[in-house]
């Protein structure tokens, strides 16, 4: 099976995981006690209003019927609108998702970029003083969630030394200076956890075939160190490195709520946590349409890339 063929065949199964994902999310919100009506009238509405706005929303209407205008409406990607505000949902994530994103993406960068070099020294320096720091930094960062690294930051570079905003987010179309601060501090306190995580797989992932038989058959024909890291140990590391890697990008996605609350940016993750409480179903189906869509994109993105990282695997009929 080629590359070309195994995509689609992919693609196609992305389509019936989003498929599963939306049918799931419509039956199961609402089976929820309460609706979205009562949450929007309060507890002292009457019979009457309450059954007034059912029709009007369309709640009314046999829960098939429902669904299939759900599932029509989703194939020429309308939405809906929010319950509660009657703005359209696809305003609402083409609003809020930038900031989720840009945040996030920052948090990837720094935490690649702080986790792969970190890692590589560990495992390479193993036992030294280096390797201890890393290690416990390593471990400082997977223990303190993101939201209180947040708070640090902020307390630090925002009220101490007032050299970063720690409130609000600026839309890139007001200048880049002021859209990178804005999600400078938010982002480093996604980051850093992100990192950690996949400083400890990238040190255990290279000691693990920095032990194998083909590295010490390597060392004992004299090739050189960094030919042997660089060329035999990092390609092979990399693999399981980048598998947690890619999962761990859609949790920075959805776990960046505690972090927008710390700076007071409405993002993706907020929104979600807030349709939610809210009962507005419009609004928590499509950003959890969005997540899944992130989730499934991941995959296959890690999938392509294993490739890159390693030309020696196919997508053959063998391995499917």
């Amino acid at each position: 099976m080629g590359l070309k063929r195994y995509i689609a065949k992919r693609t196609v199964h992305a389509m019936f995981v989003m498929w599963l994902v939306a049918t799931t999310v419509f039956f199961g919100l609402r089976a929820i006690p309460g609706g979205p009506i009562q949450a929007m009238l309060g507890a002292e509405a009457t019979p009457e209003a309450v059954e007034r706005l059912r029709e009007q929303l369309g709640l009314n209407r046999p829960i098939w019927v429902q669904y299939g205008d759900w599932m029509t409406d989703l194939l020429i990607l309308n939405l809906g609108r929010s319950i509660n505000t009657g703005e359209p949902v696809a305003d609402v994530l083409l609003t809020t998702a930038p900031r989720t994103f840009a945040i996030g993406g920052l948090g990837i960068v720094v935490g690649l970029l702080i986790s792969i070099p970190a890692g590589i020294i560990a495992a390479t320096r193993r036992r030294e003083t280096i390797d201890y720091v890393s290690t416990m930094a390593a471990f400082l960062g997977i223990s303190m969630p993101a939201f209180f690294i947040g708070i640090l930051l902020a307390l630090v570079f925002g009220v101490w030394f007032n050299l970063l905003p720690i409130v609000g987010y600026t839309p890139l179309s007001e200048g880049v200076i002021p859209w990178f601060k804005s999600i400078l501090l938010p982002g480093i306190a996604v980051g850093l956890p992100y990192g950690a995580i996949v400083m400890r797989m990238m040190r255990s992932s290279l000691l693990e075939v920095m032990n194998e038989p083909y590295m010490r058959t390597a060392l004992a024909k004299g090739v050189d160190s960094r030919v042997r890291l660089v060329k035999h140990a990092l390609q092979n590391a990399m693999i399981p490195v980048i598998t947690v890697a890619g999962i761990q990008v859609a949790i920075i996605i959805v776990g960046s709520v505690t972090v927008e609350l710390v700076f007071g940016i409405k993002g993706l993750g907020r929104v979600l946590v807030n349709s939610m409480l809210d009962r507005d179903y419009a609004v928590t189906q499509g950003a959890i349409l969005l997540v899944a869509f992130i989730l499934v994109f991941m995959n296959l993105a890690v999938d392509l890339t294993y490739t890159v990282i390693d030309p020696r695997i196919r997508y053959g009929d063998e391995n499917q």
